[in-house]
């Protein structure tokens, strides 16, 4: 490989790195649930193109499976986690709707 592709390969993961970290500050600090949840997909992502990546550098072709699968894995995650949002989503409003009812009688 020559070197410029090496140069921009190593560029590439040096930004995507950086872009991790932007995604992980937003896990962190949110604000809302939704925002956590787009950048925990987004890492994951972002995770699966860095392994592509370095498959095609270090020319090591089982790290396309290992990328198939987290993705895979991320997927359900997402789900899972939107899934168990959605539950304590509804559970909050039908406690409110509760807690108004009361307040009219």
């Amino acid at each position: 490989m020559s070197e410029i592709y090496t140069t921009f390969y190593t560029v590439a993961l040096v930004i995507i790195g950086a872009l991790l970290i932007a995604c992980l500050v937003r896990a962190i600090r949110g604000p809302r649930i939704a925002d956590r949840l787009i950048a925990a997909n987004m890492m994951g992502t972002l995770i699966v193109i860095t392994i592509c990546i370095l498959s095609f550098v270090m020319n090591e072709s089982y790290l396309v499976d290992i990328a198939m699968i987290y993705t895979m894995i991320s997927f359900l995650a997402v789900v899972v986690l939107t899934k168990i949002y959605m539950g304590i989503y509804r559970e909050k409003r039908r406690q409110a709707m509760e807690k108004e009812g009361q307040h009219h009688d």
